[in-house]
């Protein structure tokens, strides 16, 4: 048994989930895109919040709550920055993927929602990183389907959203 896995189109600050999935940089400290918008939503506590986390390097996750957001909880995550696909990006941003799962299952989160991780400023390729993020989703939602029962991907413009939805339907 694994988790459902959908992909939509929204705002992942709205939606009123158990986890949503921050696409942060390492000082877990704000920045901009996804990372930013989710710090405005959730108030000045956010912040506060990750200052004693001193950070979190890449590939690897970090729960916070979510404070003034209607999720419950946010699973920070920094991914990597593309740089041409030979410095181990493929697999840091899988770790990316399926930390951030793993922590929001140990939080005892039914429902978590993730946005494309490293796809806007970090330059990752769509093309590679929404079959690699929905494959290492599917297979970490294995070990983790006793909690995580749906995980959604937030797109926030349609070109993301006809990656993931072409990469889902490859997958199934």
């Amino acid at each position: 048994m694994m988790a459902s896995i959908e992909v939509i189109h929204g705002d992942i600050t709205t939606l009123a989930v158990d986890a949503i999935v921050n696409a942060a940089n390492t000082t877990l400290l704000g920045g901009g895109g996804v990372d930013g918008a989710i710090h405005r939503a959730a108030g000045p506590e956010l912040l506060a919040a990750c200052r004693p986390l001193h950070g979190c390097a890449t590939g690897e996750a970090k729960l916070t709550p979510g404070f003034k957001l209607p999720a419950k909880y946010v699973v920070h995550t920094p991914g990597p920055i593309w740089q041409g696909g030979d410095h181990d990006e493929a697999r840091l941003l899988a770790n990316s993927y399926r930390n951030s799962l793993n922590v929001a299952a140990a939080a005892g989160c039914e429902t978590v929602a993730f946005p494309s991780i490293s796809t806007g400023v970090y330059h990752f390729p769509l093309a590679i990183a929404a079959p690699l993020a929905l494959q290492t989703l599917q297979t970490a939602s294995v070990t983790t389907a006793k909690t995580v029962r749906q995980i959604q991907i937030v797109c926030f413009d349609d070109q993301t959203q006809k990656a993931f939805d072409a990469a889902l339907a490859a997958l199934n």
